[in-house]
Parts: C-alpha cells; structure tokens; sequence
C-alpha cells in the first residue's frame, strides 16, 4: 500500500512494535540436604502404643506434676487455688466420685444475735465445704467436696439432693420431719408470703412465713442474703438482695409487709446479713452509681474509687515509666460499692435498733476456699444457702 505523503504518519495499528521484554523469575534454591544427618523417627512405637492408656496416663503424670491437670482451665488470676474449673471430655465419672465420698461435717455459719433465740428457731448460712459435688473442684481429695445447694448446670442433679440433704440433716431437729422452701429467684423486689404447707417452691426474691418446721432459704453466690426474726410475733423472714433488689429497696419492703402481714414492730425484729460479695471486691459501673443515688441520700458513702495495687510497681515505679505512652495518665481507679453498708442503711431506715442488725463481712470474692463466688470463679462455680426456719 502506498501512502500519497510520506510525511503523514501512519496507524498506530501498523506501526511495528518492539517485542517485550520477559523478566525472568529467579528460582528459590531448594534447601540443600545434608546427607551424613542420619534421620530416624522419634519413637518406635506404634500408632497403637502411643494411644494405649499406659502412655496417656504417662503424659498425664508428666503434667500432674507441674501441676496440670487435664480436663481443667485456669481462671485469669492464674492461681490453681481460686481458678475456675471446668470438666470435658474425660472427667464424665466425676458423678460416680461424687457418690464415694464419705459423708462429713458441714462447716456452717451463724450470727450471734439470731442463735440467741436457738430455742425458738435454727438458722445458718452454709460454705462450700462438706458436700458431695466435685465437678468445681476436681482436684480435692476423694474425701472432700464441694455443699453445692443450687441445681446449676454444670452438677449433676443426684449430688444437689444429696448436699441438700445433709444441709437439713444439720441444720433442722432430728426428731422432727422439715421441709425446704427455695425460690426461683430473678433480682427482684418481690415479697412471697409462705402460709400453704405444701409448697415447697416460690417465684420471687424474698420469702416471710409463721409456719413451723420450715426452712425458708436464698441461694447466693456473692449477692447479700440476709435474714430476720421476729421473737414478738413468731415470724421469720428470708431475703436475696444483690444490686438490683438492694436498688429496689427489697428489705425495706420485707420490714414494711411484716408490719403488715403479722403486726411486727421494726424495733423488735432481729437482721443478719451474711456472707457475700464485700466492697474489696465488688467493682461496678458509672451507671450503678448514678441508679443509686437518684434512689439514695446517703449513696456517695456507698461508693469508693480504688487504685489496683501492683508492689513491684509500688517498689520500683522506674521501671514502668515506658509502659505508657507520653503525655498518658495511669489508669484510673475502679468503682466499688458496699452493699453491706447498703442494706445495713435500709434495715435502720425500715426502723430496726442498730444493736438488733449483725453483719457478717466475710468477702466471699476473697475467700474461694471457702465460699462460692459467681465473680471470682466467671461463673463457675456453685450455690450457697441462708436459712432460717421456726421450731
């Protein structure tokens, strides 16, 4: 084809082009193997061998003594005495353990102003020890286990009837047939009143009756049970109270239907607040605080901003001038409140002497030895009982 003026240009479509230029790759070197390395298998042992329980019971025994325990989990303190500790997989015979476990004394509590009156009624409130259920503490003795009082999902059911069995057989007259009255409790500021001798089990968070050979009882595995008597009247009550029913004013409401229901006189009754969840412990949100004290006069001395505490830190504050970045604060203190002091002020404020309210300030976050703690152990962990019952 010819072009009439060579000095048009032509179609880019004709014009030739270069040819492109192909990168090569590099190959990675293969790993150069050494020869005079003699390789041999770790063990010679067959597939068999090494699933045999003798060698799994090896490795278990390996682990147990750097204390592991297979079939457990750590809590995030770290520390194997206050840790959670949950069965799987291979831990499934821990109900028939349960069932070796020789009966033993229960280490109970009592409040000295209620066991003034033992002649007219019994009460306790029950710790963790002398029971059958091992599912929280696998690791205990086969002659220990755990007074597990509550139906949780994780014991099995036979060990929960079992404790609670030995909890009457402790607490109530032996010559004498009593009964156990629960509540299904959901944080409320609900009142039963128990006056049918057939019921064994109410919905509500605090319970009053005049019948005799009954123990009322609260489960509690932090929040505050606390319990009253009426020696005028002959008239007892039964009280759950963690935040929300302590929010709720559920004592106060117990005081004022007992002066309904039986014609009790506040100043007259008797309260004991026993082991629970203490203002060492206890951390809340900004919003607890501020439910409280649209509820409460006296709710600022309820609350108290806490520093964590670190005495390496204390001792050597040099070494940690890096963990933060510049210009940062350290970190703030953490609010607690004190629903001890909480109810204490509602039972003075429903009218009762201050000599008549005992208070037992035993932290049961603290104590996981000896109490069950819903906030130490995650969850974890199993049910306390307050009782309280008229001879």
């Amino acid at each position: 084809m010819v072009w009439p003026d060579a000095g048009l240009r032509k179609p880019a479509s004709l014009v030739p082009r270069p040819a492109a230029r192909v990168r090569k790759i590099a190959r990675r070197p293969s790993p150069l193997r050494n020869f005079f390395v003699k390789r041999t298998t770790i063990s010679k042992q067959t597939a068999a061998e090494l699933e045999s329980p003798e060698a799994i019971g090896r490795v278990d025994d390996l682990l147990a003594s750097v204390g592991l325990i297979h079939g457990t989990r750590a809590s995030r303190r770290n520390t194997w005495q206050s840790g959670e500790r949950k069965p799987v997989g291979r831990n499934k015979n821990l109900a028939e353990q349960a069932k070796r476990v020789p009966p033993a004394k229960l280490e109970l509590e009592h409040a000295h102003l209620l066991a003034k009156f033992e002649k007219e009624i019994v009460h306790a409130f029950s710790t963790r020890a002398g029971g059958v259920s091992r599912v929280y503490r696998p690791y205990l003795p086969a002659s220990k286990g755990d007074l597990n009082l509550g139906y949780t999902k994780h014991d099995e059911r036979t060990n929960v009837e079992e404790n609670r069995k030995r909890l009457l057989q402790s607490v109530a007259d032996k010559d004498k047939l009593w009964k156990l009255v629960t509540l299904h409790q959901k944080h409320t500021p609900i009142v039963r009143m128990l006056d049918d001798e057939s019921v064994t089990q109410m919905r509500g968070d605090a319970i009053l009756t005049q019948l005799h050979h009954r123990l009322i009882a609260v489960m509690t595995a932090d929040c505050v049970p606390v319990l009253l008597y009426d020696p005028k009247h002959k008239a007892i009550g039964a009280f759950h109270a963690g935040w929300r029913g302590t929010l709720a004013r559920i004592v106060e409401r117990g005081v004022g239907t007992m002066r309904l229901a039986f014609g009790s006189k506040p100043s007259d009754l008797v309260a004991a607040i026993g082991p629970s969840i203490g203002p060492c412990c206890y951390s809340v949100g900004e919003e607890v605080r501020h439910e409280f004290l649209s509820q409460f006069e006296y709710a600022p001395s309820l609350f108290t901003d806490v520093y964590e505490s670190d005495p390496i830190r204390d001792k050597y504050p040099l070494l940690f001038l890096t963990a933060r970045a510049p210009g940062h604060s350290p970190i703030g203190p953490q609010l607690h409140l004190n629903l001890w002091e909480a109810n204490r002020r509602q039972l003075l404020d429903a009218g009762l002497a201050k000599k008549n309210i005992s208070v037992a300030e035993a932290c049961t976050a603290c104590g996981t030895s000896r109490y069950f703690s819903h906030r130490s152990e995650q969850g974890f962990t199993g049910r306390m009982m307050s009782v309280i019952g008229l001879r």
